[in-house]
């Protein structure tokens, strides 16, 4: 009867043992850090950043230093990639994650802040938000890379401060030489955002 007992104390904690190690071992892998998961976090981050500006939480300043950021760090990866045959080593995701967790908290403050897009109570601010959400869209569907939406919203940016400008400098309103000429420039932008989205360019 001892005999029995020992033998069945021995067989539970051996299996007790086996438990604890596949549990451990599962812990340490069930979230591993792959190629597929950095792109998903990129196309989930860009999709952030084009609902922030299609909804007017994002100024186009704030989505152009953005998709600047993103940007640089597509370059990064690029880079990794090319020094190791195509495939990055596990310094370098962890690397990539650190950097997608910055630039994620980055997206969270600059759609909660105080900044937003104007108000459409006027021709021009209405142009603009129509400019915005094309822009915003080619964000989201990947017909825009980081590169070229960073490069349109600095340019829409500027137009937003050139108009500003404007407006102070005639209190608070626009002249017509100055509507037509913000118009001829909105023409321009409108033509880029076409030309980026339709160039065959795609996220990557």
């Amino acid at each position: 009867m001892k005999r029995i007992s020992t033998a069945i104390l021995t067989l539970f904690s051996l299996a007790s043992m086996t438990a604890f190690a596949q549990s451990s071992g599962t812990s340490t892998t069930s979230t591993p850090v792959t190629g597929q998961t950095i792109e998903q976090r990129k196309d989930n981050q860009q999709e952030r950043i084009g609902n922030g500006v299609e909804n007017g939480s994002l100024t186009a300043g704030e989505a152009a230093k953005l998709e600047n950021k993103e940007k640089n760090l597509n370059t990064e990866e690029r880079d990794m990639r090319e020094d190791n045959g195509g495939k990055l080593s596990a310094a370098d995701k962890a690397k990539l994650n650190r950097q997608q967790n910055r630039l994620s908290t980055d997206i969270y403050k600059q759609k909660h802040d105080a900044q937003v897009q104007p108000k459409t109570s006027n021709e021009v601010n209405t142009r603009d938000r129509l400019q915005q959400e094309r822009i915003g869209q080619g964000i989201k569907s990947g017909q825009l890379t980081a590169g070229e939406a960073s490069n349109l919203e600095k340019k829409e940016a500027n137009l937003n401060k050139e108009e500003r400008t404007d407006r102070a400098a005639n209190g608070g309103k626009l002249t017509g030489k100055e509507k037509a000429q913000i118009n001829r420039q909105q023409n321009g932008l409108s033509k880029q955002i076409y030309n980026k989205k339709h160039n065959g360019k795609k996220r990557g």
